[in-house]
């Protein structure tokens, strides 16, 4: 499992209510839903992260 980093992210009130929503609908956290999102847009435009092996201890 990849490492998180905390930020702070400031959004439009009506955006942030409409992908509120949206999470609710997907039974998803509203971080969660914000996450899926940004990963489909760099999967669409060929710009996912590169997956790290890690090694096993």
């Amino acid at each position: 499992m990849s490492k998180k980093k905390a930020f702070a992210l400031r959004i439009n009130e009506e955006m942030l209510k409409a992908i509120e929503k949206w999470a609710s609908d997907e039974f998803r956290s509203t971080n969660g839903q914000i996450e899926w999102i940004l990963m489909q847009y760099l999967k669409e435009h060929n710009r996912e992260p590169k997956k790290t092996d890690k090694k096993q201890l």
